[in-house]
C-alpha cells in the first residue's frame, strides 16, 4: 500500500488524548466554550441528537491491544443515549468477518466501523457497504482504496518506527559501531512493513549505528519468546532492540531472562500497562515503549456518530468530518512515564 504519507497528514500530539477530546466536540450541541471546560471526552446523555445505529465489526480479543480496542468502542458507545450499538462477536478470520459485515449491511445500520483482520482482504466488504449507502469508518488496518471508506482513523505505523529509531539513536549516538536488532510483528501485514521502514529511515540519521538482525514474530507471547531466543542466540552482543509489540514483548522478556542477558536497551511498542510498569520500576532492559493508542476505537465511534448525524468537528472541520485522522506515536520513557501510565492497557 502507498497510504503511509496520507495517513500521517493529520497528527494529534500526546497520544490519543488530543484526538478523543477534539472529536468529542463533533457531536456536541453545546457552544465550543462550554465544551472546553468538560473533563470527560464524550458528551453527556442529555446532549443527544439524531438517533444513529452503528455497526461494529472488530477483532477477536485474543491480544491485549485488540481487546483494548473492543473495550474502548464499547465504553464510548455507552456514553451516548442516541446510539444503538450493533457489535459482532469479533474475528481475526477474514471469511468470518466478511460474513459479519454482510449481516450488518443487511440490518441497514446507519454507519459501519470496521477494524479488518486484513485491510487488503476486507476491501471488497468496505466497498459493498459504501455502495449500499452505509458510510464506513475504517479503523486502523487500512483498506486498499479510499473508495472503501468515508473516514480512516488509526495509528501512525511509519511514525511509530520512526520515533522508536530516533529514541534509540539518541541513546546510542555517542557509541562507536553500535548494533541494533529488531523484533518485528507479522510481515504479511502492511503495518509491520511500515513500522520497519520508519525504524530504518530513522537509523539513517545515525551513521554509527547498524541494524544487524531482524526477526518477524506474530504478535503473541509465544512467538515473541521464540523469535527473541533466536535473536539472542545469533547475536552475542548488541546495544538495543526495538520490539514492535508489547504483547510479544512479554515473551521477549522471558527469553532475555532465561538467557541471562542484559547490557542493552529494549524498546517496546503499543503502550501496554505491563511494559509501562517495567519502565516505571526501571527494573530491567525495557526502557521505553512507543504508543499505538487503542483509544482510536473511541474516536471511531465519535466519528461514526457524527457521520450519522450529519455533523462535523468543531474547530477543525465544521460541516463534514475529515477523511483521515492519524494519532501520534509518543515515546514513553522514565522521563514522562507518569504522564502516560494511566493510559496503559492490560
Amino acid at each position: 500500500m502507498s497510504h503511509a504519507t496520507s495517513r500521517r497528514g493529520l497528527l494529534f500530539g500526546g497520544a490519543a488524548v488530543g484526538a478523543t477530546a477534539l472529536l468529542a466536540a463533533c457531536t456536541s450541541n453545546e457552544p465550543a466554550e462550554a465544551k472546553e471546560e468538560k473533563t470527560d471526552a464524550a458528551p453527556a446523555a442529555e446532549e443527544s441528537g439524531k438517533h444513529v445505529t452503528i455497526g461494529f465489526a472488530g477483532p477477536q480479543a485474543d491480544h491485549g491491544w485488540l481487546n483494548a480496542i473492543n473495550v474502548q468502542a464499547d465504553e464510548r458507545a455507552k456514553k451516548y443515549s442516541d446510539i444503538t450499538f450493533e457489535k459482532t462477536e469479533g474475528s481475526n478470520d477474514t471469511a468470518t468477518q466478511i460474513g459479519q459485515i454482510d449481516t450488518l449491511i443487511n440490518k441497514k445500520v446507519d454507519v459501519l466501523v470496521i477494524l479488518p483482520a486484513d485491510g487488503k482482504a476486507l476491501t471488497q466488504a468496505g466497498l459493498k457497504a459504501m455502495r449500499a449507502g452505509i458510510p464506513v469508518v475504517n479503523l486502523d488496518r487500512i483498506f486498499d482504496t479510499p473508495q472503501a471508506y468515508r473516514c480512516w482513523v488509526g495509528g501512525d505505523n511509519y511514525g511509530m518506527g520512526l520515533n522508536a529509531g530516533h529514541w534509540i539513536g539518541e541513546q546510542l549516538k555517542d557509541k562507536k559501531n553500535a548494533k541494533v536488532i529488531e523484533l518485528a510483528g507479522t510481515d504479511s501485514l502492511e503495518l509491520t512493513r511500515q513500522r520497519t521502514k520508519g525504524f530504518d529511515d530513522a537509523l539513517k540519521n545515525y551513521p554509527n549505528i547498524r541494524k544487524v538482525a531482524r526477526q518477524a514474530a506474530e504478535f503473541t507471547v509465544e512467538s515473541g519468546q521464540a523469535k527473541m531466543a533466536q535473536l539472542l542466540q545469533a547475536q552475542k552482543s548488541f546495544d538495543a532492540c526495538w520490539n514492535h509489540d508489547d504483547d510479544q514483548g512479554v515473551g521477549a522478556l522471558q527469553a532475555i531472562e532465561q538467557a541471562g542477558r542484559d547490557g542493552f536497551i529494549l524498546v517496546g511498542g503499543a503502550g501496554a500497562r505491563s511494559a509501562m510498569d517495567h519502565i516505571k520500576a526501571d527494573d530491567g532492559v525495557l526502557k521505553a515503549t512507543v504508543l499505538y493508542p487503542p483509544t482510536m476505537a473511541a474516536s471511531a465511534i465519535d466519528l461514526a456518530r457524527a457521520l450519522g448525524q450529519g455533523k462535523g468537528i468543531s474547530g477543525l472541520s465544521e460541516t463534514e468530518i475529515p477523511t483521515q485522522l492519524s494519532l501520534y506515536s509518543a515515546v514513553v520513557d522514565k522521563d514522562n512515564i507518569d504522564q502516560y501510565l494511566s493510559s496503559g492497557f492490560k
